[in-house]
């Protein structure tokens, strides 16, 4: 013989578990961009002759804070702001002050860092700024984000933390 408790406390164990399943997969479920070089691959494409002049395409990233992340294969004398404005822009929260350009030197197997600090090119509109020389062939552009988006993350998990709190303490609290 079943209690009607018994059924209840089943109910509200399906409950849980469910609403637990739904709101784990929000609060853990981030998107993922995923970047994957072979070992093989060449930084440099041949485009070919198109109107009489033969093209260099080289492989660049952008990574961070843009509205378009990822791999461009652009032409070999693209600039910079040629290559972000690819790239969707810089987001609202990105820091204009501080965006790296990794460069590496296969020869060597090092890196060089190139700081770029956007907002004095767009307020003096000097091009020394912003690097007069074209992207190399592997460049990975990086925009970080403010001290402000760092905070709506933590802001963002911490309201769906007390989400799920409020819907386990409204579950388990069923007469």
């Amino acid at each position: 013989m079943i209690t009607q408790n018994s059924e209840e406390d089943k109910v509200k164990k399906i409950l849980i578990a469910l609403i637990f399943t739904l709101l784990g997969s929000m609060l853990f479920c981030q998107e993922t961009t995923i970047i994957s070089s072979g070992s093989n691959a060449s930084a440099y494409s041949y485009e070919g002759v198109k109107t009489g002049v033969e093209r260099l395409k080289i492989h660049t990233y952008v990574l961070g804070q843009v509205y378009k992340p990822g791999l461009y294969v652009v032409p070999d004398d693209t600039s910079f702001l040629t290559l972000l404005a690819l790239a969707g822009g810089p987001k609202e929260d990105a820091k204009l002050t501080k965006i790296r350009i990794v460069r590496p030197f296969p020869e060597t197997g090092d890196k060089k860092i190139i700081w770029i600090n956007l907002k004095d090119y767009m307020t003096s509109g000097s091009d020394s700024l912003v690097t007069s020389s074209p992207m190399k062939a592997g460049d990975t552009v990086i925009l970080s984000g403010t001290i402000f988006y760092a905070f709506s993350k933590v802001a963002d998990f911490l309201s769906k933390a007390a989400i799920a709190l409020s819907v386990y303490n409204l579950v388990t609290n069923i007469k």
